[in-house]
């Protein structure tokens, strides 16, 4: 994370010489000026972190409910009819997610196949006529053109459209705002990762109804108006995305579950299997449409990777050994993949901070270079000759699909490599996953292409393009399951395209004993304040209270307050919530001269809304219910945004004063102060909250109702650390269960 200092801390200093009116408050740091991933002896948080290709705000997500008086009001009075209502709408909007998802995937694999399948036919033509330099530049030529669209796209108008998106969307469900990940502007060009985000962004703009600044304000979108609904809305768009990409409902829900979503339950279990069987219906209608030639060159659409549909399989005890052996072999291949990858990150971050210009030249350089691989590689192998058993199956095959392309091989010939290269991805993973085809690649030839793609899966994840790390990491497992196949084929009976798909999938998974998930590393270069799933252990060694002595005291507000100190607290802090004590309470068993008592929390936006509407009272009191209802809905305290730079307040108006406790949130999650950090920050993820409450161990008179507050960013390991560095000399540093 240390390489990405110079290019953060540049961007802060850019945004910090704005001044404030153009900067986005930070609801979780803890000073105003703090450069990002800068460390010091105060536990502290930055308000940056790197969203796409640019440097972002971030924020983090209320996914609690806000239990004030107008969310009890308005829960009272919703009829049964109206409930009916909100579960007929999830249900509805599940069911637009997967029809979106898969109508776009659908166009995407038209595009795709159409133009890839053209371009491979005038290369195959050129070759046959054995004019193998005008191939070449055909194929260099369209790819290069291709990946110069594809890179001024995300380098000049849509940054956060570079790479799979995935990390971004695996952080939005563990509660951060990644600013404008999921709007309408992100222009995604691939397939398998970006088709994901392609979900979870219909599903944020179904569930606001539209882009910011056109959003459609029905009054039944107002049960989706919050943060926790949207939450399940953007996981079923990311299943779907998955399902889309591989026609696998079962393994989009499992994608969902297992990778991004941090929040589960059953109810959206089957909203989400609800939605992916929706994008299968659509896929599959539109595969028997194009099966009358409707669709051009979209043939099976590279929608079905393995059909096991006519294939039995039976296995023998002595075939657990080299499942086994593929197993441990995809581990430790799978870590030394995110290893590589992890610095070529870092190198690409440093040639990307050059600017514009050296992003594009590095798109461009890496689509030349695989050009040539693509192209060059094939004539390094042996042609084969055909299988002459085999007659009915087409050997050499001439078109653009195919298992045994001919490529520069005589009549009766085939090139196996090419068989791999010159295709799509698509065609490529149909191909080596094929079944009875013991012989039909050469270990050598499946040597290149497995290295071929490692170097080609490294320097292509990162540059300025939609992209994904689905397809290259399938083809590489495949490619060496294949390998292990051959090698073990005396010794077993299994097809070896079953081991192609035994060694896809297992270097799809990961080592995590060795190392984090590919998807955690680029989380982690992002500056995203992730939270995992497990604590480390020495957070058991640590209580929250001695959390709270190594942050600024605690920014309290009164439940009536003076209008001029609310507007001193917001200018003045950038803190997102703030809890509201109320003294001199007497309560209803105790001492009678009163007590201090902690009434809820009120959160920032609360505060501007009400000094926006200037709902100001000319004496400190309490209001009446019907003066709330009658200047503020439930929908208002749902908005989100707002600047305290945009709330003008008068002389006369800063001596008025403001009613908190209908606003408040009386049931914020507390924790004693004598709480680990571990148990706390499992609380912490597992609710999905924004903020936590520490309250002290001992109630009595002249104790303060509240310790301090914690957020996501004051449960950071590296947070922690650079407050209480001693805290690494601990034992059992590394991550536990």
């Amino acid at each position: 994370m240390e390489d990405f200092n110079k290019l953060v801390e540049a961007e802060a200093a850019n945004i910090q010489r704005q001044g404030e009116d153009d900067e986005e408050q930070d609801p979780e740091s803890n000073t105003l000026h703090q450069p990002l991933l800068k460390r010091n002896r105060t536990l502290s948080s930055s308000p940056l972190a790197i969203v796409g290709a640019k440097v972002s705000h971030i924020e983090s997500l209320d996914y609690e409910i806000n239990e004030n008086d107008l969310f009890k009001q308005d829960w009272r009075s919703r009829s049964k009819t109206e409930v009916l209502q909100y579960i007929f709408l999830k249900w509805l909007l599940a069911f637009l997610v997967g029809l979106l998802t898969g109508l776009i995937a659908t166009l995407i694999n038209l595009a795709v196949e159409n133009i890839a399948g053209y371009k491979l036919l005038a290369v195959v033509n050129y070759i046959e006529q054995e004019r193998y330099l005008m191939g070449f530049i055909y194929m260099a030529g369209a790819n290069f053109l291709l990946t110069l669209v594809a890179a001024v796209l995300c380098v000049c108008f849509a940054p956060t459209a570079a790479g799979p998106g995935i990390p971004e969307i695996k952080a939005y469900l563990n509660g951060v705002d990644t600013p404008t990940c999921l709007e309408q502007q992100r222009l995604d060009l691939g397939k398998e990762g970006p088709l994901v985000h392609i979900g979870s962004c219909i599903a944020s703009l179904l569930g606001q109804g539209g882009p910011d600044n056109y959003r459609i304000r029905w009054r039944w979108l107002r049960y989706f108006n919050n943060d926790r609904d949207r939450r399940d809305l953007i996981t079923c768009g990311s299943s779907s995305g998955v399902c889309a990409a591989f026609r696998s409902p079962v393994g989009g829900v499992l994608f969902a579950l297992e990778e991004v979503a941090t929040w589960w339950r059953s109810a959206l279990l089957w909203r989400t299997f609800f939605s992916t069987a929706v994008v299968v219906v659509v896929l599959r209608a539109f595969m028997e449409y194009c099966k009358s030639g409707n669709c051009g060159l979209f043939g099976k659409g590279g929608l079905i990777m393995f059909d096991v549909s006519g294939v039995s399989v039976r296995y023998h005890a002595e075939d657990i050994i080299p499942v086994a052996v593929i197993g441990v072999l995809g581990g430790v291949l799978g870590s030394l993949y995110n290893h590589f990858l992890h610095k070529v990150l870092k190198v690409y971050n440093i040639i990307n901070e050059k600017g514009k210009l050296h992003k594009l030249l590095l798109s461009l350089s890496v689509s030349i270079f695989t050009s040539i691989c693509m192209y060059g590689l094939p004539f390094l192998v042996k042609c084969r000759p055909c299988d002459a058993s085999s007659l009915e199956s087409s050997c050499p095959t001439t078109g653009r699909a195919g298992n045994f392309r001919q490529f520069n091989c005589p009549k009766g010939y085939y090139n196996d490599l090419a068989t791999l290269l010159i295709t799509t991805n698509d065609n490529a993973v149909r191909n080596i996953f094929s079944i009875n085809t013991p012989t039909e690649f050469h270990i050598f030839s499946l040597t290149i292409f497995f290295a071929l793609y490692c170097i080609l899966g490294l320097v292509t994840f990162g540059i300025a393009v939609p992209s994904g790390l689905f397809l290259p990491i399938i083809l590489m497992g495949s490619a060496y399951g294949r390998m292990l196949g051959i090698a073990m084929g005396p010794y077993t009976k299994i097809d070896q395209g079953l081991y192609a798909v035994l060694g896809a999938a297992s270097l799809m998974a990961v080592g995590d004993c060795f190392n984090p998930s590919i998807y955690d590393i680029i989380l982690e270069l992002k500056g995203l304040p992730f939270l995992d799933a497990h604590p480390e252990p020495w957070m058991r060694n640590i209580t929250v209270g001695e959390l709270a002595d190594v942050k600024p005291p605690v920014v309290t507000l009164s439940g009536i307050e003076k209008v001029s100190h609310i507007v001193e607290v917001l200018k003045n802090t950038t803190h997102n919530g703030f809890p509201v004590v109320d003294a001199g309470v007497i309560p209803p068993m105790g001492s009678p001269n009163g007590a201090t008592e902690l009434h809820g929390l009120v959160l920032r936006a609360h505060l501007i809304l009400v000094l926006k509407k200037k709902w100001f009272l000319q004496e400190r009191r309490r209001t009446e219910e019907w003066e709330v209802r009658e200047k503020f809905t439930s929908i208002d305290l749902a908005e989100r945004g707002g600047k305290i730079e945009e709330v003008t307040v008068t002389k006369d108006e800063m001596e008025m004063y403001v009613d908190l406790h209908p606003l408040s949130n009386t049931t914020p999650y507390t924790v004693v102060e004598s709480m680990s950090v571990a148990k706390a920050m499992v609380l912490f993820r597992q609710v999905g909250l924004r903020h936590m409450l520490i309250l002290p161990k001992y109630q009595a008179a002249g104790v303060y109702p509240v310790v301090g507050i914690l957020t996501r960013q004051d449960l950071r390991a590296h947070n922690i650390l650079s407050a209480l560095p001693q805290l690494k000399k601990s034992n059992g540093s590394k991550k536990g269960n």
